[in-house]
């Protein structure tokens, strides 16, 4: 088998330049809303989200329904470096179900401990 005569060089060079990345067109500022709810009787899901972004400045709500009957919403805002502030309310009344006197309750009781191997406990 003849071997060639010289082997093949490879290059290795950082990226070549390209302005367009640098231009304003390229980089918009960040700019969005968005909505969603839900809302299902049969399932007792209800809870939604919302919000809206530009720039540097973001704020939006987002809410649920509790199983006690209250509705959580929590309000924020992210102000550039600011971090995330939320304040959380509750809207209604918590609502408990009564315990039925008059139902039997089963307590749990665990097995008695085995040997499992055949000695006598």
């Amino acid at each position: 088998m003849a071997r060639p005569d010289r082997l093949p060089t490879y290059s290795y060079a950082p990226p070549s330049h390209d302005d367009s990345y640098e231009s304003e067109d390229y980089h918009e500022d960040p700019k969005y809303e968005f909505s969603h709810a839900v809302k299902d009787e049969e399932t007792y899901n209800d809870f939604g989200h919302q919000e809206a972004r530009d720039d540097d400045q973001t704020q939006g709500s987002y809410s649920v329904q509790l199983p006690d009957g209250r509705l959580q919403r929590v309000t924020y805002y992210i102000d550039g470096d600011s971090g995330y502030v939320a304040e959380v309310t509750y809207e209604g009344e918590a609502h408990y179900p009564e315990p039925d006197s008059s139902e039997e309750r089963t307590v749990y009781a665990p097995p008695p401990p085995r040997n499992l191997y055949g000695a006598p406990n």
